[in-house]
């Protein structure tokens, strides 16, 4: 939390007045302390300065592009958690600001609820912890990341090196997008072929989904990769 409140500071970044006081007004009365930059010199100063808990950044800002923001703050080792505002017709520049560092993307025009339901995800813990032993529970899945032990409904499910490989990095990142890029790079290497990603998301849909065809846990984000989902039990 920001050291002069005790109320969650979001920081919004974006040159459009609408959008920065539809946000101030729907972020406050949620109970979320709001911050206001127009430009990127702006919202570099407040992030060093005010040390805000999360930002919420338009990519199209006109002094500086918001992918350099990213690279400036994930260049300088924050981990402020960092959601960004995008176009239907933005795809690239999704897959480019999360594989720079950024947690969410949410799609312009958005609902209030959605993003604060992001904003919520994306500054809660990634997985609980049971006694000394990591252990992520959403809805009927649940993953013990230190004895590598999937259970769904209580059974144990089998999988191969390469399916536990993309749950891990999905409970360890828990409501967060992951790219194509990110999980091929991580489970397989640089030389890696998204059709292999497909088939063995769909063969891990099969042993934790109820309904593989409408999955519960590991959802699509078209044209960008996966995020599991975070569910109470």
């Amino acid at each position: 939390m920001g050291a002069s409140s005790d109320k969650t500071r979001v920081l919004v970044i974006d040159d459009e007045p609408p959008i920065r006081r539809l946000l101030r007004t729907s972020l406050g009365a949620e109970g979320f302390e709001v911050l206001e930059a127009e430009n990127a010199e702006q919202a570099l100063a407040l992030i060093a300065s005010a040390k805000p808990d999360i930002a919420i950044l338009d990519l199209g800002l006109p002094d500086l592009d918001g992918l350099d923001i990213i690279r400036e703050v994930r260049g300088g080792g924050s981990k402020m958690p960092i959601i960004v505002l995008s176009s239907r017709a933005g795809e690239r520049g999704k897959v480019e600001a999360l594989d720079l560092g950024a947690d969410d993307y949410v799609t312009k025009p958005f609902g209030i609820a959605e993003l604060v339901a992001r904003i919520r995800t994306a500054l809660r813990h990634s997985f609980q912890v049971q006694g000394s032993e990591p252990v992520f529970t959403s809805g009927d899945l649940s993953v013990d990341l230190v004895r590598r032990i999937v259970t769904v409904k209580g059974g144990e499910v089998k999988l191969s090196p390469k399916e536990y490989g993309i749950l891990r990095l999905l409970v360890l990142n828990a409501g967060k997008v992951l790219t194509h890029r990110f999980l091929m790079q991580e489970v397989w290497g640089p030389s890696c072929d998204v059709q292999y990603l497909r088939i063995y998301v769909r063969q891990l849909r099969q042993k934790i989904e109820t309904g593989p065809e409408s999955p519960a846990h590991i959802l699509t984000e078209t044209g960008v990769g996966y995020r599991l989902r975070v569910q109470n039990g």
